[in-house]
């Protein structure tokens, strides 16, 4: 495994449960992307977890261009559900709406020659809302 690609994983690993907890950007934001953090928040601005879902997990295995635009289909490399299909159902296409609605992410140069083509590891936890 690559240095740089261990670093990427490591940190969206890391970075994921906490990301889908706070918003700090609007969903479509034009505002630069330049860092990993910066990346998932865009992504998780877009996301409404379905109700009834807290505690459900899903981590995407996906890569972009440079552009920003998504490289293939996303592919699940990890997911905690329930026990109510519909409901996991729901959890899925929640996440997989996010990520198409964030997408093209307006990825700054130095960002987008930094992971391009990379495979990220994004995780979405829904939090119980208060």
């Amino acid at each position: 495994m690559k240095p740089r690609f261990a670093i990427v994983a490591l940190v969206f690993a890391l970075a994921g449960p906490n990301a889908a907890t706070s918003q700090e950007r609007a969903c479509r934001s034009p505002d630069p992307v330049d860092t990993i953090n910066e990346m998932f928040s865009a992504i998780v601005a877009c996301w409404e977890p379905p109700p009834g879902s807290a505690g459900m997990t899903l981590t995407l295995q996906f890569s972009i261009r440079r552009n920003g635009t998504l490289i293939g289909k996303p592919r699940a490399s990890f997911s905690r559900l329930g026990n109510d299909d519909t409901l996991n159902r729901a959890f899925v296409a929640s996440v997989l709406e996010a990520l198409d609605k964030a997408l093209p992410l307006p990825v700054s140069d130095s960002m987008g020659g930094a992971i391009a083509g990379r495979t990220l590891f994004p995780r979405f936890t829904a939090a119980s809302r208060s």
